[in-house]
């Protein structure tokens, strides 16, 4: 695995998140999955700047849709990373921009050959 390479499409579940490092700047990124399509966000909720996951690696998502923080219970679109519901309404996680390589890699975008 090269350094722009986060996971495999298929290590994601389907309508589900997976949280990996990003050893480029060295933090912790939630890769979200939509049948052949995935999302990247840091893994930082913009409420209080906690991680998404209270237990390490592990986000809930619901319906393939959202994600949420298990701090505080805010619901986090898939394809946008805003904020629909709970504290932080109306706010965004911070998008990692990523595009999904020949070889089904999760590449952070402009990496792939």
């Amino acid at each position: 695995m090269n350094a722009s390479q986060l996971c495999r499409l298929d290590e994601v579940a389907d309508g589900g998140a997976l949280v990996v490092h990003e050893e480029s700047v060295a933090r912790s990124v939630v890769v979200v999955r939509r049948g052949d399509r995935a999302w990247a966000y840091v893994n930082r909720c913009p409420h209080f700047s906690v991680p998404l996951d209270f237990v390490p690696g592990t986000v809930s998502c619901y319906r393939s849709q959202v994600l949420m923080c298990a701090h505080h219970s805010a619901l986090f679109r898939f394809d946008d990373g805003k904020c629909i519901d709970g504290p932080c309404k109306g706010a965004a996680l911070e998008a990692v921009p990523v595009e999904i390589d020949p070889n089904a890699w999760v590449v952070l975008a402009g990496t792939s050959p």
